[in-house]
C-alpha cells in the first residue's frame, strides 16, 4: 500500500510538472514567439543585402572580364600597346573579385557572430538553418515549409534515401524526393555557408538522409519498448529511493524520541530556557520532515530530466528542465565570482576601519581612567566624545563601501536609500533635537551619575544619562525619565557639585516671639545643628536673622554636610534637634502660626522638660479658620 501512495504521488507529480513545462513552452512560444520572429526575419533580410550587393558586382564584373578577353583574341599580334592595357585592365577585376570575395567572407562571419538562422528541425535535431528568402517566402516561413516536406517524406512506407536528388540550375539547386521539391538553394544561401550551390544541396541530402533513418530507428516498436522499460526501471528506482527515505525518516524520528530527557534536555542559555525537551523534540522532528520533503522533490526533480531524455521527443523538456536549475545557479557563480575583487576591497575597508575603533577605544579609555590627561578635556567627556567620533567614523565607511555593495548603482536599491532617508528624516526630528541637547549637556557637565539634583520640580540622583533622555530616582525610589530638550528649557539645581569641596548647605527657618533674646537663640540653633546627623562641625554653623515680624524675629540656621544625596534625614534630624534644644530651654517657637488665649495654667512647652513645681497657664489654640468662624 505504501509503494502504492507513493508511485502514484510520483506519477502525479510528474505529470503536474511536465504539463507545467509543457504550457510554459506553449506560452513562451505563442505569445513572444512571433514578435520575435518576425524581427528575426527583418533582420535577416537587412543583412543580407549587403551579399546580395557585393554578388551582384561580382556578375557584371564577370561579364565585363568575359568582353574584354573576347577583345584581347581579336587583337593583332603586333598590337602590343592595346594588348597590355587590357592585361592590366583584366588583372585589376582579378584583384577586384578576391578582395570582394575576402570582404564576403569578413563580413559573413561577423554576421553569424551576431545574427541566427532559422532552424530546420523536423525531428528535434537541426539539419541547417535558413537565412536568406526566396520571392515572397520569408526565412522562417522557408524552415517550416522544409521541415513539413521532410516529415512527409519520412511518413511514406516506401521511403528510399536513394530516391533524392538534386537538379541544378543557373538561379537553384533543388534537392527533390519522387518530384517534390524538398528544398531549393540560392546563391543567397550559398553565400551564409561560403559554399557553392551543388555541395551545399548535397551536404544537406546527407543531413537529410541520416535524420529520417536515426528517427525511424528511435520511434520503432523496439527502440519504444526498451525506452518504455528504461523509464519504468527509473520510476522504481526512484520509489526505491523515497520509500528508504520514508524509512530513515521513521528511524530518526523514534531516535529522536528516545534521547529526549537525555542527550535531548532543552536549550538554556544561562537562567533562561529557550526551548525545553519537548519543544526541541518537535523542532527537531519539523526540521526532519522538511528535509524528507525537500530530498524528495530533488529527487524527482532530478529524475525527470532523466526520463524525458528516454524518449526522443522529449528530449528538450529534460535540457529545459536542468537549465531551469542550471542557469541560475550559473547565475549566481558568475555573480559571486564577478564580485570577489570588490569583496576583498569591502574586507580590506572593514579592517582597517576596525583597528581604527580599537584605537579610539584604546584612548577613551585613558582619558577615561585618567592615564592620559589632555588639558581642558575633562575624563567624564571621554566616552560621548568617543561615541560621536565613533558614529561619523561608521557613516564614512559606509559612504566608502557602498559603491562596493552589490547593485549599488541600480535604481531599486538608489529608491530604497532615498525612501529610508526621508524617514530617518521625519522620524527623527523630536528625536533629533534631544539628540542635540544631550551633546550640549555632557560638555556643559551640569550634572554627573549619582548626583543630588533639582530639575525643574523633580528632585532625586540622576541614574542614566544618554544622548536622548536622562533618568532620575526620587527619595520615594520613583525612576522618572525626563527628555534632554526639556532640561535645556528648564532650569537644574544641582547639590552635589560642591558638595566635597566645600560642602553643600542646608538651612530651615524658625520663628521667635520678641521676648526670647537673640544670643540665645543662636545659641539654641547652633548646637541643635551640631547635634544632627551629618551635619559638619567645620566650618561653624551659622544663623542668619531674616525678618522682622510683627510678632516674632525669623532665624535661618545654616550648616554645612557633604552628604547631599541624604538631605531628607539631615532635614529630619534637624527639625527634631530644634525642637528638643527649645524645649529643653523652655522657648516657645512661634511656627507655625498661632494664637493662644491663656487662663495661666498651660503652656506649649512639654512637661517632659519643665521642673517639678512648675504650674503653666492655661490656654486654648485656635486656628486662622476657627479664629475667623468665631468672629
Amino acid at each position: 500500500m505504501v509503494i502504492n501512495r507513493i508511485a502514484s504521488t510520483v506519477f502525479t507529480l510528474l505529470f503536474i510538472l511536465a504539463s507545467f513545462t509543457v504550457c510554459a513552452q506553449e506560452d513562451t512560444s505563442s505569445t513572444k514567439g512571433e514578435q520575435r520572429d518576425s524581427l528575426h526575419n527583418v533582420e535577416l533580410e537587412a543583412n543580407t543585402l549587403y551579399l546580395e550587393k557585393l554578388d551582384s558586382i561580382k556578375q557584371a564584373d564577370s561579364i565585363k572580364r568575359l568582353q574584354l578577353e573576347e577583345e584581347l583574341k581579336t587583337l593583332k599580334t603586333t598590337d602590343n600597346l592595346k594588348k597590355e592595357e587590357l592585361l592590366a585592365e583584366l588583372q585589376k577585376i582579378k584583384e577586384a573579385e578576391q578582395q570582394r570575395v575576402d570582404q564576403k567572407k569578413k563580413q559573413v562571419d561577423s554576421l553569424k557572430k551576431y545574427v541566427k538562422g532559422f532552424p530546420v528541425s523536423p525531428f528535434e535535431d537541426t539539419i541547417c538553418y535558413i537565412y536568406a528568402r526566396i520571392g515572397p517566402f520569408a526565412p522562417q516561413t522557408r524552415a517550416q515549409n522544409i521541415e513539413k516536406s521532410i516529415s512527409k517524406m519520412e511518413d511514406d512506407i516506401l521511403y528510399n534515401k536513394d530516391s533524392m536528388r538534386i537538379y541544378v540550375s543557373d538561379e537553384v539547386a533543388d534537392l527533390l524526393y519522387n518530384d517534390n521539391i524538398i528544398l531549393s538553394i540560392t546563391d543567397k544561401d550559398a553565400l551564409w555557408m561560403d559554399m557553392s550551390k551543388e555541395a551545399l544541396a548535397q551536404k544537406y541530402k546527407e543531413k537529410i538522409a541520416e535524420s529520417i533513418t536515426a528517427h525511424r530507428n528511435a520511434t520503432s516498436l523496439t527502440t519504444l519498448l526498451k525506452e518504455i522499460g528504461l523509464a519504468i526501471l527509473v520510476i522504481i528506482v526512484l520509489t526505491i529511493l523515497i520509500k528508504l527515505m520514508n524509512r530513515g525518516y521513521r528511524l530518526l524520528r523514534l531516535k529522536v524520541l528516545e534521547a529526549k530527557g537525555g542527550a535531548i534536555n532543552g536549550i538554556k542559555i544561562r537562567s533562561y530556557e529557550l526551548f525545553t525537551a519537548e519543544s526541541e523534540v518537535r523542532a527537531i522532528h519539523l526540521t526532519l520532515n522538511v528535509l524528507r520533503w525537500l530530498i524528495i522533490l530533488i529527487l524527482i526533480y532530478l529524475s525527470l530530466p532523466v526520463l524525458f531524455s528516454i524518449f526522443p521527443w522529449t528530449k528538450t523538456l529534460s535540457g529545459t528542465l536542468i537549465g531551469y536549475v542550471l542557469t541560475p545557479l550559473k547565475s549566481i557563480a558568475g555573480g559571486v565570482w564577478n564580485y570577489l575583487p570588490d569583496l576583498f576591497t569591502v574586507i580590506v575597508i572593514i579592517f582597517v576601519f576596525r583597528y581604527v575603533f580599537r584605537g579610539l577605544k584604546f584612548l577613551r579609555d585613558e582619558v577615561k581612567t585618567g592615564a592620559l590627561n589632555i588639558p581642558g578635556f575633562y575624563p567624564d567627556w571621554a566616552t560621548p566624545t568617543y561615541q560621536i567620533i565613533r558614529v561619523f567614523l561608521f557613516a564614512f565607511m559606509i559612504v566608502v563601501v557602498f559603491p562596493y555593495l552589490p547593485n549599488s548603482d541600480s535604481d531599486i536599491f538608489k529608491g530604497v536609500s532615498v525612501f529610508l532617508g526621508v524617514i530617518v528624516t521625519f522620524g527623527s526630528s523630536g528625536a533629533l533635537s534631544n539628540l542635540i541637547a544631550g551633546l550640549v549637556l555632557t560638555y556643559m557637565r551640569a550634572f554627573k551619575i549619582g548626583d543630588r539634583v533639582k530639575i525643574g520640580e523633580v528632585s532625586g540622583d540622576i541614574i542614566e544619562k544618554t544622548l536622548l533622555v536622562t533618568r532620575i530616582r526620587t527619595i520615594k525610589n520613583e525612576d522618572i525619565t525626563i527628555p534632554n530638550s526639556t532640561i535645556m528649557n528648564s532650569h537644574t539645581i544641582n547639590y552635589s557639585s560642591a558638595a566635597q569641596n566645600i560642602g553643600l548647605i542646608v538651612h530651615s527657618t524658625v520663628t521667635i516671639g520678641y521676648d526670647v533674646p537673640w544670643k540665645q537663640v543662636h545659641e539654641l540653633l547652633i548646637n541643635a545643628a551640631l547635634a544632627s546627623d551629618f551635619i559638619q562641625e567645620e566650618p561653624v554653623p551659622f544663623v542668619l536673622q531674616t525678618s522682622l515680624d510683627d510678632y516674632y524675629v525669623s532665624y535661618q540656621i545654616n550648616a554645612y554636610t557633604k552628604e547631599p544625596a541624604k538631605q531628607a534625614i539631615i532635614y529630619s534630624s534637624l527639625h527634631q534637634n530644634i525642637q528638643d534644644k527649645f524645649n529643653e530651654a523652655g522657648v516657645e517657637i512661634m511656627s507655625p502660626h498661632y494664637r493662644a488665649m491663656r487662663d495661666g495654667n498651660q503652656t506649649t512647652v512639654p512637661t517632659d522638660y519643665l521642673p517639678e513645681d512648675y504650674i503653666a497657664p492655661s490656654f486654648r489654640v485656635k486656628n486662622d479658620e476657627d479664629n475667623k468662624n468665631q468672629q
